[in-house]
């Protein structure tokens, strides 16, 4: 199954308490609650829905659902199914935790790797932080699989309508927040040049040169080719070639608005699109950085058009939501 980290007040509001010591678990596991509440904890069979985030003891962030706007689904493992679990592990956290409760966990690394045989992770020392607030608790008790299946698939649908229905107010707080007046296509693209181009715009066939940016409309960079921005945003990755992307119309899968969009420009031109979902990749979320449902931003540069042969026709036409050769990190 499947707000930027701003939206954290739900944690700003926790951080008011991390002048209190953590108290000591088994396997090296601390922790501490801002909220425990729950009458009843999780056992082995349940689900919870629950805001995750995920930092190293360095303060690397790792993963936030809170940029997702979508809740993490965990299920809980029966003891009897455990395989390499232990006093102290995932399952542990989970275990401690209800409907209402908010916490934050250290899981020890040293524990982790004594009782697993699995070498420490290279990106944290002591210990992997997790601080969690469980929005929904979904109790096995006599239910069939398909019944608790059921009703968690009912709630996260419901989370997505949620993000559905909340697409075009991001996209119009964004157009008002950067003072934007964009023009529309009859698709539903929308979009700003910033500096006109010189020269005829591409068409199918012709090979798009051009240096890009792409975020959510909250602001958070989830890909770009400029390495300075890459490692602005903490958005660098070491297998990335950080150059200027080359699409091929009609030929390189890309996302529909990306096919549309670049046409509108002449090289030189440098401009803003904002992509609705639908333009882009749906219901699908992409990796741990794009929501369903996510409209995007791209600010881009074009600074080659390479003709491709006369009267080329299309070879590939990606339908609405299909991936993209877009490198997302």
């Amino acid at each position: 199954m499947k707000k930027s980290i701003l939206v954290l007040t739900a944690v700003a509001g926790l951080a008011l308490a991390s002048c209190q010591n953590f108290k000591k678990g088994e396997g090296g596991l601390e922790y501490k609650f801002f909220e425990d509440k729950a009458s009843e904890k999780a056992v082995g069979g349940d689900v919870l829905a629950m805001d995750i985030v995920v930092k190293t003891d360095r303060d690397s962030l790792l993963a936030s659902t809170y940029d997702l706007g979508l809740p993490q689904i965990a299920p809980i493992v029966p003891d009897s199914l455990m395989q390499g679990g232990y006093p102290g592990d995932n399952n542990t956290i989970l275990k401690m935790l209800g409907e209402g409760d908010s916490a934050v966990f250290k899981l020890d690394l040293d524990t982790m790797a004594a009782r697993t045989g699995q070498p420490k992770p290279e990106f944290a020392d002591k210990y992997i932080q997790f601080t969690i607030k469980v929005k929904k608790h979904f109790k096995k008790g006599n239910l069939t699989d398909s019944a608790l299946f059921d009703q968690v698939n009912k709630y996260y649908m419901g989370e997505m309508e949620g993000l559905k229905k909340a697409e075009e107010s991001k996209i119009a707080g964004f157009v008002e927040k950067n003072k934007l007046q964009p023009k529309k296509t009859a698709s539903g693209l929308q979009y700003v040049i910033k500096e006109e181009g010189k020269g005829a715009n591409p068409v199918v066939g012709d090979t798009v040169v051009l240096n890009y940016t792409g975020k959510l409309t909250n602001g958070k960079v989830f890909d770009t080719s400029n390495l300075d921005i890459a490692k602005k945003e903490n958005s660098f990755h070491p297998m990335k070639q950080y150059e200027p992307l080359r699409v091929r119309i009609g030929h390189t899968p890309v996302i529909q608005g990306w096919t549309e969009g670049l046409q509108l420009l002449k090289k030189g031109s440098k401009a803003t699109f904002i992509i609705p979902s639908a333009l882009g990749y749906g219901e699908r979320q992409q990796s741990n950085l794009i929501p369903p449902y996510a409209p995007l931003v791209f600010d881009v540069e074009i600074t080659d058009i390479i003709a491709g042969p006369k009267g080329d026709t299309p070879q590939v036409t990606p339908p609405t939501g299909a991936p993209t050769q877009i490198p997302v990190n």
